[in-house]
């Protein structure tokens, strides 16, 4: 993969990176949750009130209740005022977390007891399946602590200190109002920081007491690192790689390991056995994140906990044989379905292929003449046609195979549409707990379904280059190969793009497609170039060959998707009448 790109010449000079960032430059997202109880594994968020600031000033208000889906303790209505008929009409989690995530995107975290707050939302994230970016996260209770002395402090709960420093808002344990007393308390906090030489996010986040020794000792490895964006990687005593990790400022996020903003324990001791931080430049973020995966996979850090094993992906696989059978493998075959990141996840889509589709679930070789074993209890159940007993034959048999390679490549939704008929028809009858953990597997289908079929779709193409706006007036621009990233470069402003364009075809890495529905490509890396190819704003500058995707593919199940994340019961998440087309066409792919 090459890099191209024009940059401008001349002295260097002093940037507010070599200072840090100003704290009046700072944006804070100061946020309170109340929630049902204190478990965020067990318990659920019933409202979120945030409060973003800079320089003092407030820059916006974010508020709403949530349905938590359950029961209300009475010691929470006590504490809160919030019932169960309050929060009837409210939203639910999973679309107010995405609300707040873009709310807060970029902004400095600050709750009073931190911990809590941001443990709920983390965990929400992870049930969503969201990525959790690490922001910085300032806890007032700590920052407290620090700076306040016992005898004039003894206490630092939210009234205390909002009481302390004349807070315009009274605490109330309600999440805007408690949110707005602890931007009072924030503002406060700070304050008292100035005489003591506190004036950066740097200096904030260093000030607090977790900041170990090692770290602190260690902050020259980040002095020398480029304000670019790219790959870090940690090197220890022996020079192996401990971690590995991408930035879109090298020298601003190598430096954040050596304070505070970093609380994780397995990377404090990462950092206090690093002894060097090598750095890979690159065009754009884009490059980073690829060069990420690659760099992890070649070196196996131990410090790093994913994305180590390419491989490691299953797939779902018709066997090769007279009467062929779902098997989960390793390597994609040609009509794979995948990837799969848990041996988990394929079998239960193994479980909704057969009861869509009437495939044998039984592992023995069937020989294609003459068949003379004896059928299993699912033959007397009517749930298999015994084609091991000679009660099928081979060409009885295909239609269900042919069903399975249509359903895979996007060419027919038939079975998915046969799963959401079963799907109402056991919420009719009132099996409720039936019918979910058919829908959640109907689900677990669908976006296994619409995942593969979008990266073959892009995997397939033979070359394809893409630019997006750099926010500067100039371009990213990335050639891609069979779902692999081969090349990428920036033009500048005032730079013409299609010279460097060619330049970078012209470099770049030759791409053999390999086997499977992915040519070869790892699934990680095509997920990364899809995401940035289809973000608003990216356009096609050339394609090799149309790029599209199959008119009947499980993208047109979406809507489906959203209303059954969105239903309290099975029956609200019907099969949709104008999802699920059989058409053998092929649309565009949207970006």
């Amino acid at each position: 993969m090459s890099t191209a790109g024009v940059s401008a010449t001349g002295t260097a000079q002093l940037s507010f990176d070599d200072l840090g960032t100003p704290l009046a430059d700072t944006t804070f997202v100061v946020v309170d949750l109340e929630t049902t109880g204190g478990s965020a594994e067990r318990d659920a968020i019933i409202e979120v009130g945030a409060v973003k600031v800079r320089g003092g000033r407030v820059l916006g208000e974010f508020a709403t209740l949530v349905d938590p889906g359950r029961g209300i303790p009475p010691s929470i209505v006590a504490l809160t005022g919030i019932t169960d008929a309050v929060v009837h009409a409210a939203p639910r989690i999973e679309a107010v977390l995405p609300a707040f995530l873009e709310f807060a995107s970029g902004a400095v975290l600050v709750a009073h007891n931190a911990s809590f707050d941001v443990g709920f939302l983390r965990a929400a994230a992870r049930r969503l399946g969201y990525p959790w970016s690490r922001p910085p996260v300032l806890c007032t209770v700590r920052l407290a602590r620090r700076v306040l002395a016992r005898d004039e402090a003894p206490s630092c709960r939210l009234a205390a200190l909002a009481e302390l420093f004349h807070a315009t808002t009274r605490p109330v344990h309600r999440a805007l109002e408690d949110a707005r007393a602890t931007v009072d308390v924030l503002h406060g906090l700070l304050a008292r920081l100035g005489p003591l030489g506190v004036h950066s996010l740097e200096d904030l986040l260093g000030y607090l007491p977790e900041v170990t020794a090692a770290q602190r000792a260690k902050r020259g490895l980040a002095e020398h690192l480029p304000r670019a964006p790219g790959v870090y990687l940690f090197r220890g005593p022996g020079d192996e790689v401990l971690y590995v990790g991408t930035a879109g400022n090298l020298h601003r996020r190598v430096r954040q390991y050596f304070t505070g903003a970093e609380s994780r324990r397995r990377i404090r001791e990462m950092v206090a056995l690093a002894t060097r931080v090598d750095t890979v430049t690159c065009a754009h973020t884009l490059e980073a994140e690829v060069r990420e995966l690659r760099l992890l996979a070649a070196h196996r850090p131990a410090y790093n906990r994913r994305s180590k094993e390419p491989g490691r992906y299953w797939w779902v696989a018709l066997t090769e044989e007279p009467f062929p059978r779902p098997s989960l493998v390793r390597r994609p075959r040609d009509g794979a379905l995948g990837p799969f990141r848990s041996r988990r996840s394929a079998e239960e889509a193994v479980r909704a292929l057969l009861d869509a589709v009437p495939l044998r679930p039984c592992t023995v070789r069937i020989p294609a003449r003459n068949p003379r074993l004896t059928p299993c209890a699912l033959a007397e159940l009517g749930r298999c046609a015994a084609p091991c007993a000679g009660r099928q034959s081979a060409d009885e048999y295909q239609p269900a195979v042919v069903a399975v390679h249509d359903l895979v490549a996007g060419r027919a939704t038939g079975p998915l549409a046969r799963l959401a008929t079963r799907l109402g028809e056991l919420a009719d009858a009132h099996r409720f707990e039936e019918a979910a953990v058919r829908r959640d597997r109907l689900a677990g289908l669908v976006r296994v379904l619409d995942r593969g079929q979008r990266l073959a779709a892009l995997a397939a193409l033979p070359e394809l280059v893409a630019a997006r706006p750099d926010g500067r007036g100039g371009w990213e621009l990335a050639v891609v190969r069979y779902g692999r990233l081969a090349s990428a470069g920036v033009a500048a402003r005032g730079v013409a793009p299609m010279p460097v364009v060619d330049a970078l075809v012209a470099g770049a890495e030759t791409v053999t497609p390999g086997p499977g529905p992915l040519r070869g490509a790892p699934p990680e890396e095509t997920g990364v170039i899809l995401r940035w190819l289809t973000r608003p704003g990216t356009r096609l500058v050339r394609c090799a060959e149309p790029w599209a995707e199959p008119a009947g593919a499980a993208a047109s199940w979406r809507g489906w998707l959203d209303r059954a994340a969105e239903a309290r019961f099975p029956a609200e998440a019907r099969f949709p009448a104008e999802a699920g087309g059989d058409a053998g066409g092929r649309r565009p792919a949207s970006n």
